[in-house]
């Protein structure tokens, strides 16, 4: 059964706009956002924190204020990078103070700061050693996930102390809805042939690609045992999620994105 945004009654960890939780981060205050508790409308609607979507700015800011209310912060606080499909983590201390670098994964050991980073079918992972005061978020799209952004992020979260790293995987395109081409699979299967287990048959000659379960792996070939994934289907769950793909089926135009936060400092 999908599991349902938690509201502050709920879960005792964010208020509103309502969020998903993982019981592996409950140390550490976070949320998985989806569509519910913001101000865009259309095929915006309504929680859209993209700012490089075509969505009107002043909706996607007050979004964003929303999201970053729900940690007690200022949206300068708001942190993200921007996102290229790379296998690149970075550390940061404080906002950036001018553009945001190009990555797909940030660390951090500074409380107040909230690390986010923007889905549509690609899988958010938050990470965080809570004894140690290291927190990490990363954008892991299949290029990504393939060419090693999980372990770039949990490399760069040790090189700063963090020990007993737990991850939770959220909202993202789930095998059952993830359709894809023979040279698709080829791409895996070229890098690692048992990565043929991540493939299931589709119709003809189609392939189905579970990309959770890729990146649950990859985080365990990176040493971390305490791994979670929200049973979050993007594409299929059309109501509550923000999903590429699935604007992309319907000729939309365009799309808006889920927004995956951790932060530093008051335990839920």
């Amino acid at each position: 059964m999908p599991l349902e945004p938690q509201s502050s009654a709920a879960r005792g960890i964010l208020s509103r706009p309502p969020s998903w939780t993982a019981g592996v981060l409950a140390g550490v205050r976070h949320g998985f956002f989806g569509r519910a508790g913001g101000v865009s409308t259309g095929i915006y609607a309504s929680l859209n924190a993209g700012t490089g979507s075509k969505d009107d700015p002043s909706a996607v800011a007050e979004n964003r204020r929303r999201i970053a209310a729900a940690f007690g912060a200022a949206p300068m606080h708001l942190v993200g990078v921007h996102q290229v499909h790379s296998p690149d983590a970075v550390f940061i201390e404080a906002p950036w103070p001018a553009e945001r670098p190009p990555a797909d994964a940030l660390v951090t050991t500074t409380p107040g700061l909230v690390l986010s980073v923007l889905t549509a079918d690609c899988a958010p992972v938050l990470l965080a050693d809570a004894e140690a005061g290291v927190i990490g978020a990363a954008h892991a799209g299949w290029r990504g996930a393939l060419h090693g952004v999980l372990d770039s992020a949990v490399r760069l979260m040790r090189e700063h102390g963090a020990r007993n790293i737990a991850a939770a995987i959220g909202p993202c395109i789930h095998q059952i809805s993830y359709e894809v081409g023979l040279e698709f699979e080829s791409r895996f299967t070229e890098k690692d042939a048992r990565f043929a287990r991540y493939f299931a048959p589709g119709a003809g000659e189609k392939r189905l690609f579970d990309l959770p379960r890729f990146c649950a792996d990859q985080l365990r070939a990176s040493g971390i045992t305490e791994i979670e994934t929200l049973p979050l289907d993007t594409y299929a769950q059309p109501e509550v999620l923000h999903s590429h793909r699935r604007s992309v089926h319907e000729e939309l135009g365009d799309y808006g994105r889920n927004c995956s936060a951790i932060s530093l400092g008051i335990r839920g």
